[in-house]
């Protein structure tokens, strides 16, 4: 047998030929939680804008929150969100944060029904099936334009998977007490009943399109799959600990989610990336399931956010060993923007 032969047949056999010979390697860019009034981001856009531009990447990902929680949740938040992801030249796939609808319904928010302002970004925002930016790409979508869960999102390039859900900060709006139902808010015992219905339904949602995703991922023979969310889904307790913080009580909104991510990634034989935002600071780890339990082809990215306004750009090579590299990238005219403050 021939040395071409026996590659072909040792391919086929592993179904793994076509991604290792197709695979092209490209890059693809992370940003979110920005801008925010309260801390004068908007001046640091444009550069921010300006050295995506400049970049070679093919499309970026934004993980939430186009706004800061102490800002009014008006129409005007979501089209100005929309004109800056439009001014990127490459595609943009937008994620929710909380900041932008479960958070709504504080006073200083407006005292909105959270609920219609996810359902107005739903009508808005994904009235389409396409992706933002001035060039445009077709994403799958888990609903129907401007229906419930339209706004779950997955696209494949090249050996690896992106998938973007609906899990915002706040708990994942689920609502455990009276307490956390009406402080500084203007909601009322029955929005928080809502709150909670909707929290299950999407719940569940939102597990069920990541568990679909994972099965698509490993029938197409994708080597890496990113999951992008917005919420801090709960890490960041001392390292000593064996227990997720997503089981103490202000985050048991995301333990259904956990629990399935975890055991989606045991059964996946390539690369795993969670990304997220909500805590604003720069940081990659492998936290699941704990400290001492290392899951060792999970890794978990946090993304800038304000008052850092910069980006992260990701190498994505699914012939790599890794799939996904992760540099930051600090944007030179915004670098002292928080010494200044």
């Amino acid at each position: 047998m021939s040395r071409t032969l026996l590659s072909l047949t040792v391919c086929a056999a592993a179904l793994t030929c076509a991604v290792s010979a197709n695979a092209q390697s490209y890059s693809i860019g992370l940003w979110g939680d920005m801008p925010y009034a309260k801390a004068a981001d908007a001046p640091f856009i444009p550069a921010l804008l300006a050295d995506m531009n400049a970049s070679d990447i093919a499309f970026s990902i934004y993980d939430g929150d186009i706004k800061d929680g102490s800002s009014e949740c008006t129409d005007a938040v979501y089209t100005d969100a929309s004109a800056m992801f439009n001014s990127l030249k490459a595609p943009v796939i937008y994620v929710l944060g909380d900041n932008e609808w479960t958070d709504c319904h504080r006073t200083n928010n407006g005292g909105y029904d959270n609920l219609e302002r996810l359902a107005h970004i739903r009508k808005t925002m994904f009235a389409t099936t396409g992706s933002f930016g001035m060039a445009k790409m077709d994403l799958e979508h888990q609903g129907a334009a401007g229906e419930p869960f339209v706004e779950n999102t997955r696209t494949q390039k090249d050996g690896a998977m992106f998938v973007g859900l609906n899990v915002p900060g706040s708990n994942n709006n689920k609502v455990n007490d009276e307490k956390s139902c009406s402080k500084k808010s203007a909601r009322t015992p029955e929005q928080c009943a809502a709150d909670n219905a909707e929290y299950i339904e999407r719940d569940a949602a939102n597990i069920a399109w990541m568990q679909a995703s994972f099965a698509k991922a490993k029938a197409d023979g994708d080597k890496g799959i990113m999951i992008v969310v917005q919420g801090d889904v709960g890490f960041d307790i001392p390292e000593t600990e064996d227990d997720s913080e997503a089981r103490m009580a202000d985050k048991d909104g995301y333990a259904a989610f956990l629990d399935a991510l975890i055991a989606e990634t045991k059964a996946f034989d390539g690369q795993v990336a969670l990304v997220h935002g909500d805590t604003h600071y720069f940081k990659i780890d492998k936290p699941l399931p704990d400290a001492t339990h290392m899951l060792s082809n999970f890794t978990r990215v946090q993304t800038f956010g304000s008052p850092n306004v910069h980006w992260i750009k990701v190498e994505v090579d699914a012939t790599s060993r890794n799939v996904f590299t992760f540099s930051p990238m600090i944007v030179a005219a915004n670098a002292t923007k928080t010494l200044d403050e």
